[in-house]
């Protein structure tokens, strides 16, 4: 039914190593060190992406290491396109097309949203004007522009089929 123990300070020794294991099988539950606990369940695959920082104030932060990150996906596109032809190829394709233009958008988006925190946080009032403005005017501007974009493609594609014809 139960292991035998020669001696009751063996026992005792092996209640330890048990008492130890809970307490540290609940620090992983707890994320207690978030970076350890995400190691454990993902079996070491989140190590190389996160990194420890260490706050002013001596907490411990766990962040992601966005270079480690980049560094792996150019490596995988590296590695996958080798020729020319396959670039070329990717970039005709749907999924080239979509994700330069995603690309764009994010771009786009990520340096007008910087500029308009940047002068919504400024203390002059005419910057923060900009920024509130920026903030509010620029989508409407964005997708009005993308949409006179589109027709113009649309009638250009249009004038170029009735060529053919």
């Amino acid at each position: 039914m139960g292991t035998k123990y020669n001696s009751l300070e063996e026992l005792r020794r092996k209640k330890e190593l048990l008492k130890k294991e809970v307490s540290e099988m609940e620090e992983l539950l707890t994320f207690e060190n978030t970076k350890e606990s995400l190691s454990a369940f993902t079996n070491g695959f989140t190590d190389r992406y996160l990194k420890e920082k260490v706050l002013p104030d001596g907490e411990t932060k766990v962040a992601i290491n966005t270079g480690e990150i980049v560094k792996e996906i150019s490596n995988s596109v590296k590695d996958n396109v080798l020729n020319k032809n396959a670039v070329y190829g990717f970039a005709k394709s749907d999924a080239g097309t979509n994700l330069i233009e995603n690309a764009l958008k994010i771009g786009a988006v990520t340096f007008v949203g910087n500029y308009a925190k940047k002068n919504f946080y400024n203390s002059n009032w005419k910057k923060k004007l900009i920024g509130v403005a920026l903030i509010y005017l620029a989508p409407i501007a964005l997708r009005f522009i993308r949409k006179k974009l589109e027709d113009y493609q649309r009638n250009r594609t249009t004038s170029s089929l009735e060529q053919l014809i």
